[in-house]
């Protein structure tokens, strides 16, 4: 195990390879078999190019050889910072065929987030774009590497500036994966981030075996076979998208992956009708906006068997409507990158269906629901839910004191959510962490904080979740100005887009106090500036409306 790794204990660890949750083999096995039965058919689609299990296999075997080439070795780790297009898929698997660790970052991710992943995991290289909408990811490589000795290569898909490599000039056709040494499958994969909840995220450290079975697992239950057509319309590098069951499932089981080029209505239908897409993975606006399309109508969908939803819970009535509407099942997806995944089984009843989050994927997968006190509490009573199995995390990566706060003295995960438990099905009420979740990206209200703190005109600042149609939920930020001073919302965004966050972070409302409520202790009351924010919008929609800063 990688130094910085906490393994799973010895006895569990047996327990899941007896079981068959492990199968010691590496992802690149597992594809390479589904490539042994499924070689010209098409594993990847993305626009006109159509790539089969044969030519993935042989592209990322050539290029990992040329990684080891140029240099890299197993267990270095890298950032993997590239948007949905195949050289994704291509370089990840590359990386975890010769052993080094991809980390990986969202392409909406920018200066700070790719500062603090490169710092926490000491990476010695970088796979970016040349560049995407409108931004040039290879400047802000070089601003990386100057601020890093330890980050040595840049590596890009596209053109490449001075002292960068394009990943055509490293494939090595000649060397193939004759000389690639075997991972070890219970060593780590991968690097997923977690959501930020206290700042910004930790690394998620994968195994070869656990991650294998987090898809397999998800696939099966997702009625995942060689049949399947998945749509991955959000960022690969989302566990989500990637494996829950996603993109790694699909290949697993012999299916197809699609990639869209975005998630408007009128790229995803005309998408499901000409590939015959039958299980897509969305998100709450999303699925909102296509419900909402008026030309919803104008392509033929029928080949959709699956719609999911993951990252918040949608309403009953809009999982409801995805039933009619493109009469296809609907499947709840509830978990988390450290493991834990709960879905709706496709044979459910309407109630579980409709209501729930899902059940755990795997029957070995321990689940309890415990009050303050860390006792648990009966079925139907609310609670923290806490988790430990065959492919959820003993810790993160060289983080102590995040596994302190975020594991039980026993081993279980803390979920961070406030939820109900009935037999086996979960029903998520809300959560116990400060974090706003934006259609399913999660944004630390710590961590915004921090920035809006150093603005000359702010003297306090607190980030609440708003609720909203779409997404679910909104950031609105509550400032406190300094004595004589006021700020506005354009002026505010402003300032933050100089520290180079993602913008999915900004908040979208400011709201201005003269001081905030406090509890005995001094704490600012969350709870009553969120119950503020939603008396002026039920306010607003009632046709009073306030105006907005």
């Amino acid at each position: 195990m990688l130094a910085g790794c906490k393994p799973w204990p010895v006895e569990q660890a047996e327990d899941y390879r007896r079981k068959g949750y492990w199968e010691d083999v590496t992802l690149g096995e597992m594809l390479s078999r589904s490539a042994r039965d499924h070689a010209e058919k098409p594993a990847l689609i993305f626009g006109k190019r159509r790539i089969s299990y044969r030519e993935l296999v042989e592209t990322s075997d050539c290029l990992a050889a040329g990684l080891i080439r140029v240099g890299l070795v197993p267990s270095d780790r890298v950032v993997l910072h590239l948007p949905n297009i195949p050289e994704t898929v291509c370089v990840l698997l590359a990386l975890v065929t010769m052993g080094a660790i991809p980390v990986m970052a969202l392409p909406s991710h920018r200066l700070t987030e790719l500062r603090h992943l490169v710092k926490r995991s000491r990476a010695i290289g970088y796979f970016i774009p040349a560049s995407y909408r409108e931004f040039d990811f290879r400047l802000m490589a070089d601003q990386l590497r100057a601020e890093f000795g330890n980050l040595r290569h840049i590596f890009v898909a596209g053109p490449a500036n001075t002292g960068q490599r394009s990943l055509e000039e490293i494939i090595d056709p000649t060397t193939g994966g004759r000389a690639i040494a075997r991972p070890d499958p219970s060593d780590v994969a991968l690097m997923l981030l977690s959501g930020g909840t206290t700042g910004l995220p930790k690394l998620i450290p994968r195994t070869h075996n656990d991650y294998i079975c987090n898809a397999k697992l998800s696939g099966r239950i997702a009625g995942f076979n060689q049949d399947t057509v998945f749509l991955a319309v959000l960022p690969i590098a989302h566990n989500y998208t990637l494996a829950s069951p996603g993109v790694l499932a699909t290949l697993i089981y012999g299916g197809t992956v699609v990639i869209a080029p975005g998630t408007a209505a009128d790229v995803i239908r005309p998408l499901i009708e000409r590939e015959k897409v039958t299980h897509v993975a969305a998100a709450v606006p999303l699925i909102v906006n296509w419900l909402n399309d008026p030309n919803r109508r104008r392509h033929d969908t029928r080949s959709l068997q699956v719609i999911q939803n993951g990252g918040a819970r949608l309403a009953p009535e809009l999982r409801r409507r995805v039933q009619q509407e493109f009469g296809c099942r609907f499947q709840e997806i509830y978990g988390t990158g450290e493991g834990l995944l709960n879905m709706t089984r496709l044979d459910d009843n309407d109630e579980r269906v409709l209501t729930s989050s899902g059940a755990p994927v795997c029957e070995d997968d321990e689940i309890r629901v415990i009050d303050d006190a860390g006792h648990e509490v009966p079925d139907g009573q609310s609670g923290e839910l806490v988790c430990r199995g065959p492919y959820t995390i003993c810790g993160y990566y060289d983080d102590p004191d995040a596994d302190a706060k975020g594991f039980t003295a026993d081993g279980f995960y803390r979920m961070g959510d406030v939820v109900r438990k009935v037999g086996r099905y979960v029903y998520t009420e809300g959560r116990k962490k400060d974090v706003v979740n934006r259609g399913g990206e999660k944004i630390s209200s710590e961590e915004v904080e921090n920035f809006i703190l150093a603005h000359p005109k702010v003297q306090n600042v607190c980030i609440v979740a708003m609720p909203d149609e779409v997404y679910g939920e909104r950031a609105c930020a509550f400032v406190q100005p300094k004595t004589g001073q006021t700020l506005g919302f354009r002026e505010l965004i402003d300032f933050l887009a100089q520290k180079q966050i993602a913008k999915f972070k900004l908040p979208e409302r400011l709201e201005l106090l003269d001081s905030f409520p406090l509890s005995p202790a001094g704490k600012i009351l969350r709870r009553e500036l969120r119950a503020i924010i939603e008396r002026k919008l039920a306010t607003e929609r009632a046709g009073c409306r306030y105006e907005v800063a």
